[in-house]
């Protein structure tokens, strides 16, 4: 079965996650940050992964360490779930359109930490959230799965809209990429015989 469970304590976060790759989109998620449970929320139903996560965070400083964690945490449990990465696709991508926005994700579980964010967003916070801390999500998890992720803005104008593209079309690419190829059952998808 691939699942996964990570416990993560530091001075800043103290975080414990489950993941199973093979879910029905199933979650309960308590971050103590409202905005980025909504964006784990979308990320468990749009890829079908069955998600259970809790942060206590110094969210009296700011969200950034507990978005930040959570990233590698998620990322960390993604990469435990998929073992030696034997019989994956690989590869996934997904164009997500919300209204006016258009975002595209392209993603490679890869053995190698490289994030591409072309993402312009508008406004500087979405509610409380500040914005900035989308790419600081992504860059944490790019890292702690050894994956490489691309996400680029085609069109948009609503920076809770941009943000949620970019979650939901993170998930649904992710999903194709950590599926089983029938054709390559048992093997690694790379010529060098390893993605790790």
């Amino acid at each position: 079965m691939r699942k996964s469970e990570i416990a993560r304590k530091t001075a800043e976060t103290d975080i414990a996650l489950t993941l199973d790759l093979d879910g029905c989109g199933n979650y309960s998620v308590d971050t103590g940050v409202g905005f980025l449970d909504h964006m784990l929320a979308l990320f468990a139903v749009h890829g079908r992964f069955d998600l259970s996560a809790t942060c206590k965070g110094d969210v009296r400083v700011d969200a950034h360490h507990t978005v930040e964690d959570m990233g590698l945490t998620l990322g960390a449990a993604v990469s435990q779930a998929l073992g030696d990465r034997r019989g994956i696709n690989r590869y996934g991508e997904a164009a997500l359109p919300m209204d006016e926005t258009l975002v595209l994700c392209a993603l490679d579980i890869s053995g190698r930490s490289h994030l591409t964010f072309a993402v312009p967003i508008p406004s500087p916070k979405i509610g409380e959230f500040d914005s900035e801390l989308v790419e600081e999500f992504f860059v944490a998890f790019a890292r702690a799965c050894a994956a490489t992720i691309h996400l680029r803005e085609f069109s948009g104008g609503n920076s809770h809209h941009i943000a949620e593209c970019c979650f939901k079309a993170f998930a649904r690419a992710l999903s194709k990429a950590v599926g089983m190829d029938g054709a390559r059952a048992g093997e690694i998808p790379s010529s060098k015989g390893t993605l790790t």
